[in-house]
């Protein structure tokens, strides 16, 4: 019975590490390409590079009560977000684009910033499975949220920008929802299994946001139209 255990509980902490380090990876180039947007040196490109791929895990870290943050114990996750700075902001000038194919570097970001957004909802949620075994719902939500987005805030601000989660499309919302239908298909399919659909949905519903420009109920948007009325 012991043994069983320790194999799940290893699958599970193997689905963790591969989706912390996808985030990681994903929002570290997300972080760099809106410091080279906002034409920062390559310190500042690195500084909102990290802070974008590790800030959401700190704030997840201090609320589930692991200090010092799982970065700072094992700093694998901040070295390869520096990295990921440090490749993006000396290679950028290898790889001009012109302003006519600026939609490559637009379409890079979104792909990142999903991505990231994907993968931490689902480390978040993972993290309080498995510190809390006992909270099924609220808490794994919540902290999937906050990891997914706390990242994206705190390099929104350092840029002097409006948080993307304020505004853009069908954002926290597609956290919300990922974090929701893992708890729901975690006991039927099993963690791992559920993890990935989690992923996968959020992708997509991050991607048909974009494609299609959903957005959610904006009052003065409805204002303005009854103006031109």
């Amino acid at each position: 019975m012991k043994n069983k255990f320790s194999w799940k509980e290893d699958i599970m902490i193997t689905t963790w590490l591969i989706f912390e380090m996808a985030g990681t990876i994903a929002f570290a180039f997300s972080g760099a390409a809106v410091g080279l947007y906002k034409r920062m040196d390559i310190f500042g490109i690195t500084v909102l590079s990290v802070m974008t791929a590790v800030g959401g895990g700190m704030i997840r870290d201090v609320l589930c009560g692991i200090t010092p943050p799982s970065v700072l114990r094992s700093p694998e996750g901040l070295i390869v977000s520096i990295v990921t700075a440090l490749v993006v902001g000396f290679g950028y000038p290898l790889f001009r684009i012109p302003k006519s194919g600026k939609w490559v570097i637009t379409i890079l970001y979104h792909l990142s910033d999903t991505i990231g957004l994907a993968a931490f909802t689902v480390t978040g949620a993972l993290t309080a499975f498995y510190r809390y075994p006992g909270y099924d719902i609220v808490l794994p939500v919540m902290l999937g949220l906050i990891t997914a987005v706390g990242g994206g805030i705190i390099r929104d601000m350092m840029a002097r920008r409006m948080p993307v989660v304020l505004y853009m499309d069908v954002y926290a919302i597609a956290s919300i929802a990922g974090g929701l239908l893992l708890c729901a298909l975690r006991e039927p399919l099993g963690t791992p299994l559920a993890s990935w659909i989690s992923f996968a949905f959020v992708l997509l519903l991050r991607f048909l946001a974009i494609h299609y420009h959903w957005q959610l109920y904006h009052p003065h948007r409805r204002f303005r139209r009854i103006q031109r009325d």
